[in-house]
């Protein structure tokens, strides 16, 4: 008596059916149009959750170059391209506005291009023993990113808040609107135009 396999355990490939072809007969198109698409199948479906590579050299060479690792190259220490997560999106736009938080720091310009760097790393600063008093960030001022330790800092706080007030007070109008000259008129004085 042939005992049953216990479920899970045995396994058997299903494989796709070939063509077949009688020996006198021509058949149909839709037919012949089918044999095709039961031999060939995609790279992405797995058949019985198994990968099949393709037969097609061109069809494998395209897959190997897409399993590629993305890097910057040898000369680059092979750097990859990580994923960039919103937090990572905004931490990298606030290092290209760099030159705007702090008016006494002055960088380098990155460049005129306004996209985002595809191969970057990301660390942590870790001071050495001599900063501990003079530059090390305490565990209140330590956030998960960049912008929430900038948004945190009452320095810079003060500063955008003094540049904001400047902002508008340049662009408020001042004194009273209706005897404000405007255009063409600037010339003449307001008392000749009461006339």
């Amino acid at each position: 008596m042939a005992e049953a396999a216990p479920i899970g355990l045995s396994w058997a490939p299903k494989l796709p059916s070939l063509p077949t072809t009688s020996g006198g007969k021509k058949d149909s198109g839709s037919s012949s149009s089918s044999a095709p698409e039961s031999l060939w199948k995609p790279g992405s479906e797995l058949v019985d959750g198994l990968f099949v590579p393709p037969r097609d050299p061109r069809k494998a060479n395209k897959l190997a170059r897409k399993n590629v690792k993305d890097t910057s190259g040898k000369g680059w220490f092979d750097m990859p391209a990580p994923t960039i997560t919103p937090e990572l999106k905004k931490d990298l736009e606030i290092l290209q506005l760099r030159h705007v938080m702090d008016p006494k720091r002055h960088f380098k310009r990155a460049g005129k291009s306004k996209a985002l760097p595809k191969y970057f790393q990301v660390g942590t600063v870790i001071e050495p023993a001599s900063e501990f008093f003079s530059s090390r960030l305490t565990k209140k001022e330590r956030k998960t990113t960049l912008v929430d330790e900038l948004l945190s800092d009452q320095n810079l706080k003060n500063y955008r808040m003094r540049k904001v007030r400047e902002i508008q007070e340049s662009r408020t109008p001042g004194g009273n609107q209706k005897w404000r000259n405007k255009g063409k008129k600037t010339l003449k004085r307001a008392k000749d135009r009461r006339k």
